[in-house]
């Protein structure tokens, strides 16, 4: 696969995810524990077909845009989102104490 095109990110309550979406089909989540005043993101996972095509990194990062716009803080227990933030210091702000 080349350029995977649009990456949709959108959260899913129900399933306490977000979920990455490429023409409709789900490509990858992150799972996430909902606390009062901030997302616990515990595991990130693209489908194979999508693996190394930046769906990962489009994925949390319309998460923690997301997270940013609702006004909470994030503790990233997940490695990829965790080395994410640390690449991109834009959003180190949102890293609860």
């Amino acid at each position: 696969m080349s350029d995977p095109g649009p990456v949709e990110v959108a959260d899913n309550p129900g399933q306490h995810r977000y979920e990455a979406r490429v023409d409709g089909e789900v490509a990858g989540y992150v799972f996430y524990q909902a606390r009062p005043d901030r997302l616990v993101l515990l595991h990130t996972e693209i489908a194979e077909e999508f693996e190394g095509h930046g769906v990962g990194g489009q994925l949390v990062a319309g998460t923690l845009q997301d997270i940013r716009e609702r006004g909470l803080r994030v503790t990233a227990l997940c490695p990829f989102a965790a080395a994410y933030i640390e690449r991109h210091p834009e959003y180190a702000d949102l890293v609860a104490a």
